[in-house]
């Protein structure tokens, strides 16, 4: 059951991800930014919340592991060269690294 809710929710997260980034990357892939910095929020409101087994499997691997993309941005940022690809790093690992803690906070804040 669990593999299933996983190819649920990715059955959601991947198109979405592929919708922004084909709306919205231009001179920098600001889609795949935005999906990166959303599913941060997003993974770490859902772990702040303590969701767990079925629930976790459905919108935490399947929905936010498919709509971010590690290696579309690894990818990027190789192909962007040093100034755009530094651009777009400064763009993506601090902000979303901050979002993830934000969003901690915010389901650990709800649970109390």
């Amino acid at each position: 059951m669990t593999y299933l809710l996983v190819a649920l929710g990715a059955a959601v997260g991947a198109p979405l991800r592929y919708v922004m980034a084909h709306l919205l990357d231009g001179y920098l892939h600001w889609g795949t930014i935005l999906v990166n910095l959303v599913g941060s929020l997003l993974l770490g409101l859902f772990s702040g919340l303590a969701l767990s087994g079925s629930t976790m499997a459905l919108f935490g691997t399947g929905f936010c592991g498919a709509l971010t993309t590690y290696s579309a941005f690894a990818v990027h940022v190789h192909d962007l060269g040093p100034r755009k690809g530094a651009a777009t790093v400064a763009l993506t690992v601090v902000p979303a690294l901050t979002l993830a803690f934000l969003g901690f906070w915010l389901g650990a804040s709800l649970q109390s």
